[in-house]
């Protein structure tokens, strides 16, 4: 657990790194379903062999709903923290595709620790989604969340 008044001290620095997530075919199907997303670069591995990704993809929004879980795996909790919620975004690039059945981990900096009072805190987190193996991210972003401790 991190002390919430340490957390200027670990502004610019690398607070988390998460196990890796591999993305099969049946996780892209299942999002592909339930976001009616289904376009042939996710779902049809036969058709997607003729694209410049040579097979299926996976959405992009499935690799950033993955991000809580990579947080809840690799970023501490604040000690006596009650909840947490996600503030949104101030910036998000989709580098490079995640192909189907890759790995892949989120890597957090945390940016910036705003006491907001009241046992509230802003967090930015720079969130680096990588894929196993390859020499871009799939995503960037700076993701802001807003944690709430007792005071």
């Amino acid at each position: 657990m991190t002390k919430p008044s340490d957390l200027p001290s670990l502004v610019g620095q690398e607070v988390g790194l998460s196990r890796w997530i591999t993305i099969d075919q049946a996780r892209i199907d299942a999002f592909a379903r339930i976001t009616e997303d289904e376009q042939f670069i996710h779902v049809d591995p036969e058709r997607a062999k003729s694209t410049p990704f040579g097979g299926t993809i996976a959405h992009g929004f499935l690799t950033l709903s993955l991000a809580s879980a990579m947080s809840y795996d690799a970023v501490a909790p604040l000690d006596g923290v009650v909840m947490g919620v996600n503030y949104g975004f101030d910036k998000l690039r989709f580098l490079a595709p995640v192909p189907a059945g890759s790995n892949i981990r989120g890597r957090f900096t945390l940016l910036s620790a705003e006491d907001k009072g009241g046992g509230r805190w802003l967090l930015k987190h720079e969130l680096t989604v990588e894929i196993e193996g390859a020499d871009k991210p799939a995503l960037i972003a700076e993701w802001l969340s807003m944690q709430m401790v007792n005071v």
